[in-house]
């Protein structure tokens, strides 16, 4: 099983495990908007925010000791979304590394960059 979220370090890590139930369930889009207007004054500098997601992997059904492992890409949070690749957060979160947001990656690039390819390259 694994899980993720967005966690935005000028709120204090939200939305964290409710990313994707941040707007009360309505979706991306309203997800988008509700952090766009949290964040509207916040400046540039304080626009972190990390991707990060956790993988609990059984070997069999009576496993005493699953294999834990966490996955965090690092990025901030844009003044508006760029980008029609991906889903959720991705046309918010930038990539300083490729100076991109993440729905302007291609999909086999965002899988080689993203938090779950961190998560993973541990296993």
């Amino acid at each position: 099983a694994d899980d993720s979220g967005l966690a935005v370090d000028f709120l204090g890590g939200a939305p964290g495990i409710y990313s994707a139930r941040y707007a009360d369930g309505r979706g991306d889009a309203a997800n988008n908007a509700k952090l766009l207007e949290a964040m509207k004054d916040v400046p540039d500098a304080e626009r972190g925010a990390q991707f990060v997601s956790v993988l609990a992997l059984v070997r069999h059904a009576d496993d005493p000791l699953p294999i834990l492992c966490e996955g965090i890409w690092e990025g901030r949070i844009l003044r508006e979304a760029r980008g029609a690749h991906g889903f959720g957060y991705d046309p918010l979160f930038w990539v300083p590394e490729r100076d991109c947001s993440s729905a302007e990656l291609a999909p086999e690039e965002k899988n080689r960059l993203s938090h779950r390819a961190h998560e993973t390259a541990q296993y």
